[in-house]
């Protein structure tokens, strides 16, 4: 085996490696992982570590991204065939597509795209540094493949899961068991399959174009990689230009006329290094061994046949898709309609804000960190945190926010902060957390059943875990809530189980456009008891 030919194999297990670990967080359905693994396993992620780093000034926590850059300076965009999952997801899609191909060669030189991939790079640089986490969303390639393992592979893995477990079940063997699958909205889920679709056919047809001409992780390293130690670069003495090294780049690279190779697009993938039969190519100052001439290929592609082959290939022009996502009178009415007669006066929910997660900050800061990779939504246990179309606005479209429709925040969990990479959700102490205000307890009398209907409920005082919400002497023996906003900490426990339909609950939590602290609540003296014997 030769040298090459090694890196490339190495190459390929830790793409795999980086691949699984990364997909591993996002499907963790039995909760195996520790908190701490999930900032381990995603460190080197160029633009969370970017994000994380200017947040926490940590190198020790969000150093990952200088690591990264390291190893770009010694052996080019490492980072883009190895680390990065969506670009080892567009490997993996571009290698079914050889093998299903009657194609003699499959890939051939393109020139570059320098007005695209600058462009796209300085939107991308201009978004974090003014805080457009909208824009980041739709070009930070481990957000897009967050995005993709988390509303849709993560989905799939439960399902099959719990037919497993069915059939498991079933013969009596109870070593699999159920877990609930929860759907995130149909437009994310959309938007999703759509992007990951049109990143997915570029990779079927021209291999890494998406990250030669719109991902600006991509471009910027690419830049870096001139100054590497170790690139690709030619022998012109002993090439043949028999157009091997050409037919396999899939980053379209390689320029047999010129005898170059684009190291800004080159991924450091050693495809071409290891079919060269005329040790033509080397890598830095490591160089190969010519193969036996009985060895080579009796057939070999001319330039001209390099040249003309896939005429037919057309120009891909960029998806721009706008969604204008409205929530009009219209459809609160129809909601109303569904609704019992005695409910048809309702009173509409009106929210200054919907919350973010504890330890965001508040809505702004979060909006202009948070990349919505969806990490957090796949690891909520309670699920409370989904994707927002119009929630936060255009500022925080794909973001996650605190859906009290959904669930509710769980009083003594913050694993939210716990996986976050960019530091978008920050670790707070749990008696910090358990006193966050992310948002007020509103009440609204007129709607709630005690009155139009003239039942008992008090499900909202039930599940309050700060008794925020108290039950106190309505009328005719019935009892209605009452609330204490001082210490509310607005975790949604309230609204959650109101019976009421949204948008019109009789109880419902405005968010804080800055998270404040609530009064620490007085659940009275503690009594003990204590028995000299077994009480019974």
């Amino acid at each position: 085996m030769t040298l090459f030919s090694t890196l490339k194999k190495l190459r390929v297990i830790l793409g795999i490696i980086f691949l699984l670990l990364t997909l591993s967080l996002f499907i963790d359905i039995f909760e195996k992982y520790a908190d701490e693994r999930f900032g381990q396993i995603l460190y080197l992620q160029f633009v969370p570590s970017v994000l994380n780093f200017v947040q926490t000034f940590s190198l020790l926590t969000a150093g990952g991204f200088i690591i990264v850059l390291i190893l770009t300076l010694l052996f080019g965009r490492l980072y883009c065939s190895t680390i990065c999952p969506l670009g080892i997801l567009q490997d993996i899609v571009s290698n079914i597509s050889k093998k299903f191909s009657k194609k003699k060669i499959f890939y051939k030189y393109k020139k570059a795209h320098p007005v695209w991939r600058y462009s796209f790079m300085g939107i991308m640089i201009v978004s974090m540094i003014a805080g457009l986490g909208f824009i980041v969303v739709w070009l930070d390639p481990y957000s897009i493949a967050g995005r993709f393992f988390s509303f849709i592979i993560d989905p799939s893995v439960r399902s099959v899961n719990n037919v497993v477990a069915t059939f498991m079940q079933n013969q009596g063997n109870y070593s699999f068991f159920h877990v609930p699958i929860y759907h995130v909205s149909t437009v994310p889920v959309l938007l999703t399959v759509i992007l990951t679709s049109f990143i997915f056919v570029l990779a079927w047809k021209r291999g890494r174009f998406f990250c030669n001409v719109i991902c600006p992780v991509g471009t910027f390293l690419g830049l870096t990689s001139k100054a590497a130690l170790y690139k690709v670069k030619f022998n012109p003495d002993n090439c043949t230009k028999c157009g091997k090294c050409a037919a396999v780049c899939k980053s379209e690279c390689i320029s047999i006329k010129n005898y170059s190779v684009d190291e800004t697009r080159c991924v450091t993938c050693f495809n071409c290094l290891q079919v060269c039969p005329d040790a033509a190519l080397d890598f830095g100052n490591l160089k190969s061994v010519p193969k036996p001439k009985e060895k080579l290929s009796s057939v070999k592609p001319s330039t001209d046949e390099v040249n003309v082959h896939e005429n037919d290939a057309t120009r891909r022009k960029l998806l721009v898709t706008g969604l204008a996502m409205m929530a009009g009178s219209g459809v609160y009415a129809l909601k109303k309609n569904k609704l019992p007669e005695s409910q048809h006066n309702l009173t509409l929910n009106n929210r200054d804000f919907f919350p973010s997660p504890p330890g965001s900050g508040g809505v702004r800061r979060f909006n202009s960190i948070c990349t919505g990779c969806a990490l957090c939504i796949s690891a909520c246990p309670t699920h409370v945190l989904q994707p927002s179309i119009n929630q936060y606005g255009l500022r925080g479209f794909m973001q996650p926010f605190m859906d009290y429709e959904t669930s509710y925040c769980n009083f003594d969990c913050h694993k939210c902060a716990d996986v976050c990479p960019t530091g978008a959700i920050l670790p707070l102490p749990m008696e910090e957390k358990q006193l966050t205000q992310v948002g007020i307890v509103r009440f609204l009398k007129e709607n709630c059943v005690v009155v139009t209907d003239g039942t008992d409920c008090g499900a909202c005082s039930e599940h309050c875990p700060t008794k925020a919400v108290d039950m106190v002497p309505y009328k005719d023996g019935l009892m209605i809530p009452e609330v204490y906003p001082e210490i509310c900490i607005g975790c949604g426990a309230c609204e959650y189980p109101c019976p009421v339909l949204p948008p019109f609950r009789a109880i419902y939590v405005n968010g804080n456009g800055v998270h404040k602290l609530a009064d620490k609540p007085d659940f009275g003296e503690q009594q003990s008891v204590d028995f000299d014997d077994f009480p019974f």
